[in-house]
Formats: C-alpha cells, sequence, structure tokens
C-alpha cells in the first residue's frame, strides 16, 4: 500500500484557488485504490506568522471542514492538526542535528525575507527540517507537490538520506508527485488567487458576502452593448473553470453577442458557485457550528497518526542510541 503524505496549511479560510488547486485533486488521489493518504493541517508551520490564539484555531478548524466539506474519507484515510502529534517535535530536532547551515540559508522560505532578518524567526528558519519530519515520521512513499515546493522535499530527502548514509535504511525516502496539470486560478484581480495578493473568493460564505465578492472582480470599461472578448475576462476565466461545457458554451456566446454586461456575467458566476457547491457550502457550516463533531473527526485521526509516528521515532531513537536495544 502506497502511503502519501500532504500539508494544509492553516493561514486563513480555503478559497476557491485552494479548492480547485489542492483539495480536490488530493482527495481524488487518495480515493484510488491502494492508496492511504495522511493529510494534515500544518498548525504549527502557521506559528511563525500567526500570533493571535483565535485565529489559529479558527483557521485550522476552517480548513478542516473544507476537507471534510469535500468528502475526504477519514475512515479509510488519516486527517489530523500537526500541533497533536507531540512527537514530531522531537523528530525535528534529531533531523536539525543532521540538516547543515547552508542548506538552511539556501531554503526559499528563509532567501524571500533574508534582507529583512528582522522579520525572521527560529521557526521560520528551521522550517524546511520541520517539514522533513513532517514526512519522515510517518514513512511516507509520496508526496504531491508543486513545482514551488520540490525544494522542501528535495531538502528532506537529503536529510533523511544522510541519516541513511550514516546508519544504514533507517527512514523511508519519499518521492515527489509533481502533477503538471496543477492549475493556476485567478484571482479577482486576474493574478493568481492567494491570501497575500488579496484577491481571493471564499465559497463557503453567506451568499450576500459571495456575491459582493464576486462582484469585485474587476472588468474593463465595454459598454453593455458592445461585444466582449471572454479570452481576456477573468470573470470568464473562472466561469470556464467551474461550468459544464454548455454553460460555457452559451456565456461565450452572450460575450460575443453584445447587450450582456460584466455584471450579468458575474451574476451568472455567482449563482453557478452557489449550485455546484450547495453541498460543499452546506456541509462547511455544519462542522463550523458543531465543533465537537469536528474535533472528533481529528482526534481519530491523530490517535492513528500518533501509533504510526510513535514507531517510527522510536526506530530512530534506538538507532541513535537514546532507547536500549
Amino acid at each position: 500500500m502506497a502511503r502519501i503524505l500532504t500539508g494544509i496549511q492553516s493561514s486563513g479560510r480555503p478559497h476557491l484557488g485552494n479548492i480547485l488547486g489542492a483539495i480536490i485533486p488530493a482527495i481524488k488521489l487518495s480515493e484510488q485504490t491502494g492508496n492511504q493518504s495522511l493529510f494534515f493541517i500544518a498548525d504549527l508551520h502557521s506559528l511563525t506568522t500567526i500570533k493571535e490564539p483565535d485565529v489559529l484555531k479558527e483557521n485550522t478548524d476552517a480548513v478542516a471542514a473544507a476537507w471534510l466539506a469535500f468528502g475526504f474519507d477519514t475512515d479509510k484515510n488519516i486527517f489530523y492538526r500537526q500541533s497533536r502529534i507531540p512527537e514530531v517535535t522531537e523528530f525535528t530536532w534529531y533531523l536539525n542535528c543532521f540538516t547543515p547551515y547552508p542548506m538552511l540559508t539556501n531554503a526559499h522560505s528563509f532567501k524571500d525575507k533574508s534582507n529583512r532578518l528582522s522579520d525572521v524567526n527560529a521557526g521560520l528558519f528551521t522550517y524546511p527540517v520541520l517539514m522533513a519530519a513532517d514526512i519522515l515520521m510517518y514513512d511516507a512513499n509520496f508526496v504531491p507537490v508543486g513545482k514551488d515546493q520540490i525544494q522542501h522535499l528535495e531538502m528532506t530527502r537529503d536529510i533523511g538520506g544522510a541519516i541513511n548514509h550514516h546508519f544504514g535504511e533507517v527512514l523511508v525516502i519519499p518521492e515527489a508527485l509533481l502533477d503538471e496539470s496543477v492549475m493556476i486560478i485567478p484571482g479577482t484581480d486576474g493574478q493568481k488567487m492567494s491570501k497575500s495578493y488579496g484577491n481571493t473568493i471564499d465559497i463557503f460564505q453567506k451568499d450576500k458576502a459571495l456575491r459582493k465578492n464576486i462582484m469585485s472582480v474587476i472588468t474593463d470599461s465595454t459598454p453593455l452593448e458592445a461585444p466582449k472578448d471572454p479570452d481576456t475576462c477573468h470573470v470568464f476565466a473562472l466561469y470556464k473553470l467551474l461550468g459544464t461545457e454548455e454553460q460555457v458554451a452559451e456565456m461565450r456566446s452572450n460575450y460575443l453577442q453584445g447587450n450582456y454586461g460584466y455584471g450579468h456575467a458575474k451574476q451568472a458566476l455567482f449563482e453557478l458557485i452557489k449550485e455546484k457547491y450547495a453541498s460543499q457550502r452546506e456541509t462547511f457550516v455544519y462542522y463550523m457550528e458543531n465543533r465537537t463533531e469536528l474535533n472528533r473527526k481529528l482526534e481519530e485521526g491523530e490517535a492513528k497518526a500518533r501509533e504510526i509516528g510513535h514507531q517510527v521515532l522510536q526506530r530512530l531513537k534506538k538507532t541513535l542510541g537514546y532507547v536500549l536495544k
């Protein structure tokens, strides 16, 4: 059985880009015969930037609710909060002692802020080592990554490889699952949808807020009566990702014929999202209003994850001489 591991940041509520680019593809992968998926919420990583307890907890719960809303099977797979597996921090220390300083200074997570060292805390600097522990402590065979994450997985492989080179085959070295078809989801301003750009669409908002969010998509000033180019319009780009072939063809025809305003297109996008994700939005609200049930789902996964992680940790400790053989 192949074990697939994915970490999910808890830096905010999942937006449409997260759903189309990460959540849905990962869940489809978990449904393939012969795979077991470990999906964890990286709430320890989030502490490098988020220091408000209420915000951190709300984000963590929202991420969990979103993945459950889209049908992640927690009976077949394992779903857990990183912070509830204390063994991972001990594991990180052992990996730290095999991680060369130049490797960390070359990490994107550090280099991006290296010109503002006052903004770099030790957690951010050693971020790749905690990420390596997240992977190596569960004997993961495969890790789905985007192109921007390849470096961190290579660092994981290098750290694990250094231990194996010194002691023998102690750790499972993971392979990257690189999906070349990963979609770039446009935000409300046409750039890649990202919380850092402030251009996201949150499908889990109440209808009024969601409609306002969609109405903020930037368009040009072409008059209502004039034909419009669907291939340069951010609204159409989003609609094309979500609609059926017939729906997309109809909207394209409306654009080209004229007398169809961007307000009409935005309203159609709003209605499509409401219809397409009606059950997921309802399930998300259910879990956010029933946190006890949400916690129960996570705690069940955390018990399973700790069992796996403890075994691998003990194997490493025994190798290092911290456990009597």
